[in-house]
């Protein structure tokens, strides 16, 4: 049997993922959920017995920022984020062999809005607003204790795209539906990256021993809005391709419940260091990324 891999708000998309993986590559894999079957975070016994002799805990636990962001949401989007991250330090503490290596999820987000150049994590301005607030905070809230057993890493995460979930469904049906023309100006810079690539870099990081700090999670080759919806429109074939101004985005935000940063935000990120430490990814460009994805 491989070592432990604890998984903390293992049940979503990327975490059923990762799940899936670990478990066929043959790793004890544990999963703490607030869902049931699973290690409850109320439950510091389990908790600590988790966490005890763990190879490696990636993080991922936080309410969807898929909402409207009122005063009630925003709070939980927080919370959801820095208290978890914050209960698994106590615990971590309580451990006599805490776990080796701690990834915790963070978020492109937390770089401006960026159409002139490319955000990396020497030459990346962090922006403003809530969002970038949350994130600040949350990887203020991992890195403020050291802990001399643990290797701690903070993965900068760009949009995530797989077949199983994510924002891959509602972008499909937009496109099947004849609204698959570019959002907004469709010249905000679209950044993402291949789930599996996102689980190699785990791999990566497991394996190479003297990584630690902030690393964005993001393919080398990001493109604009525009180039996205026509890459996905050349696979799906639509009939139609209407544009979606602006103003019709955020009056649809409001109907469905969420918020047009999704869409609008432009995030130009690049992986410097993950490019620099020798990773080389297995999805670099849309095209390949969304044949792979949409492959029969």
């Amino acid at each position: 049997m491989k070592p432990k891999i604890v998984i903390a708000g293992g049940t979503g998309f990327i975490g059923s993922y990762f799940q899936k993986k670990f478990a066929d590559a043959g790793y004890e894999v544990v999963i703490i959920s607030r869902e049931a079957n699973h290690v409850s975070w109320k439950d510091d016994a389990s908790l600590l017995n988790a966490l005890e002799g763990a190879a490696v805990l990636v993080n991922l636990a936080g309410k969807s920022v898929n909402c409207r962001y009122t005063a009630k949401n925003k709070k939980a989007i927080l919370d959801s984020r820095v208290h978890t991250t914050q209960k698994l330090q106590q615990i971590a503490d309580q451990c006599k062999r805490p776990p080796v290596l701690w990834i915790n999820s963070s978020t492109a987000t937390i770089y401006r809005h960026a159409e002139d150049r490319p955000m990396d994590e020497e030459t990346g301005e962090v922006g403003s607003g809530f969002s970038v607030a949350v994130a600040r905070t949350w990887e203020k809230a991992f890195f403020e204790k050291e802990h001399p057993g643990i290797r701690k890493i903070a993965l900068r995460i760009a949009i995530v795209l797989g077949r199983t979930g994510g924002v891959m469904k509602p972008f499909t049906n937009l496109v099947r539906f004849g609204l698959g023309g570019k959002q907004g100006s469709g010249k905000q810079m679209f950044s993402w990256i291949h789930i599996e690539d996102l689980y190699q870099i785990l791999l990566f990081l497991m394996e190479n021993q003297t990584l630690t700090g902030v690393y964005n999670c993001s393919a080398p080759y990001p493109v604009t809005n525009q180039i996205f919806m026509s890459t996905i429109r050349k696979i799906l074939r639509p009939l139609l391709h209407l544009p979606s101004p602006t103003l019709l985005l955020k009056a649809g935000a409001i109907l469905i419940g969420t918020e047009t940063e999704l869409l609008l935000k432009s995030r130009w990120v690049l992986p410097r260091k993950l490019l620099d430490a020798g990773y080389r990814f297995r999805y670099p460009d849309i095209n390949s990324a969304l044949h792979e994805i949409y492959k029969k």
